[in-house]
């Protein structure tokens, strides 16, 4: 089972000004996390054409929860962490996630 740390970002007041900080300062940000084996994000849509509760939804994941674990207590995680109220500015919730294998 890989861990992964899931963010959900709400809907911004300025989507162009989240869209910019989101791609020129938190993803580089991001990507210096140590023991990061995959980022990915996309942006929401919902299937019935009603307004998604979410922007957003970035998946971190990790090879092992070790990893995951110490990647959590990181410098690098930190500055990523801070960097999320320069540009978040709808809700933003974060957990984990325990990928399980399909039967």
């Amino acid at each position: 089972m890989k861990p992964r740390i899931a963010v959900c970002y709400g809907i911004p007041t300025d989507p162009a000004a989240f869209d910019e900080h989101y791609r020129s300062v938190h993803i580089p940000l991001t990507l210096k996390v140590p023991g990061l084996e995959e980022f990915t994000w996309a942006k929401c849509a919902s299937l019935d054409g009603s307004a998604p509760p979410y922007y957003a939804v970035a998946h971190l994941s990790f090879e092992t929860e070790h990893a995951l674990r110490l990647a959590l207590v990181s410098p690098e995680m930190r500055d990523a962490a801070r960097d999320v109220r320069n540009f978040a500015t709808g809700s933003v919730t974060m957990y984990i996630e325990h990928l399980e294998p399909s039967s």
